[in-house]
């Protein structure tokens, strides 16, 4: 991201940023504004609407990582996603299954220097790379809203948590 952070409120930013130069931009202020675990399940999300232009290997990533988000802590989970975590990045859902390793502490992929908010913001833009330019940038404005709204709704819940 080039783009210099200003002083007007996160969501604000992300609009702004929408409507900017590189509106890709959004995609990655996303990817890092939202908790891990929810990034990883907007990732998710984004690519299962892209689904027609997926190969079967990306589906069955998005399922395992649909598997993890519903139980990160399932053995049987963790054992699947261990599966994948060597796997070198060629396709926009093994980024996003390579981001929920990367957001489990028992992987220890700490020591890769990412967060996973950096493999979810490559798997959007991979998967958004595949979407014809006429309709890449309606795909896009849906990808952030959607974005935005997972913010608002995480911001929601933790205020109820801390009552």
């Amino acid at each position: 991201m080039k783009s210099p952070a200003v002083a007007q409120p996160p969501l604000e930013f992300c609009r702004a940023l929408l409507a900017g130069r590189v509106p890709e931009e959004a995609v990655t202020f996303c990817a890092y504004l939202l908790p891990e675990r929810a990034a990883v399940w907007w990732g998710h999300e984004c690519l299962s609407n892209l689904a027609e232009l997926l190969v079967d290997g990306d589906l069955e990533l998005l399922a395992l990582v649909n598997d993890w988000v519903g139980e990160p802590a399932n053995p049987g989970h963790r054992a699947a996603l261990g599966e994948v975590v060597d796997l070198t990045p060629t396709t926009p859902a093994a980024w996003i299954a390579l981001s929920a390793a990367w957001r489990d502490p028992a992987f220890d992929m700490i020591s890769t220097g990412f967060p996973a908010a950096h493999a979810v913001n490559a798997g959007i833009l991979a998967g958004l790379a595949r979407v014809s330019t006429a309709d890449r940038f309606g795909v896009l404005s849906a990808f952030v809203e959607m974005g935005i709204q997972m913010v608002e709704m995480e911001a929601q819940r933790q205020s109820v948590d801390v009552y």
